[in-house]
């Protein structure tokens, strides 16, 4: 099992409205992907940043190559991204899980 993690940094004044984009459009899409096993969205505000994570679980590197591509840790951007993040960070990380809990 994989776990990617995607990090993405916005304008605080922006952020409630990303979270619900992410919400709307990022989970959805992942969730729809073969091999998805879980999708979620963790955010942490900061001053004026907020930080956003996304944070997946896939059954193995082919299902994340199914989403991702054939450069598993190239971040996905999507075309709205650009109004609200502040820089697009180009790769995501890559865990294999060797011990979890239900």
């Amino acid at each position: 099992m994989i776990v990617r993690i995607w990090h993405g940094r916005t304008p605080r004044g922006v952020a409630d409205e990303y979270a619900a984009f992410l919400a709307r459009r990022a989970i959805p899409d992942y969730r729809a992907a073969a091999g998805n096993l879980e999708a979620a969205v963790y955010r942490r505000d900061e001053g004026e940043i907020t930080h956003f994570l996304t944070v997946s679980r896939w059954v193995n590197a082919e299902a994340v190559r199914g989403y991702a591509g054939d450069d598993l840790l190239k971040s996905k951007f999507y075309p709205e991204d650009t109004g609200y993040l502040l820089e697009f960070e180009p790769e995501v990380v890559h865990y294999e899980v060797v011990g979890r809990a239900p």
